[in-house]
């Protein structure tokens, strides 16, 4: 499945890789560089999900570091990882009216 965009930081910002993506049909989210001649247009709105998205790894990042002091077994760490996706998703789900 290909992704239909691209977010990545402004270090990704090269034209090679903007050409790289558009052709095989996705589009990027890459702000400019701030030294770069030509304005290009970036969806700042949906950059803004990069931020989202990241934060919400590292916080299984972080998860993750307690269950491996728990137990090592493969199936008991995926486990905690879903109860941690658990956790940090089911405010956003639920109604608090």
């Amino acid at each position: 499945m290909t992704p239909r965009r691209f977010l990545a930081d402004k270090g990704y910002d090269s034209d090679r890789i903007r050409e790289n993506l558009l052709f095989r049909g996705i589009l990027p989210v890459i702000p400019p560089r701030s030294n770069r001649t030509e304005d290009i247009p970036c969806d700042f709105r949906r950059y803004r999900d990069r931020n989202r998205i990241e934060r919400m790894f590292n916080k299984l990042k972080q998860f993750r570091r307690i269950a491996t002091r728990y137990d090592k077994t493969r199936k008991s760490f995926l486990a905690f990882l879903n109860l941690a996706a658990v956790k940090l998703w089911l405010p956003s789900f639920v109604n608090r009216t």
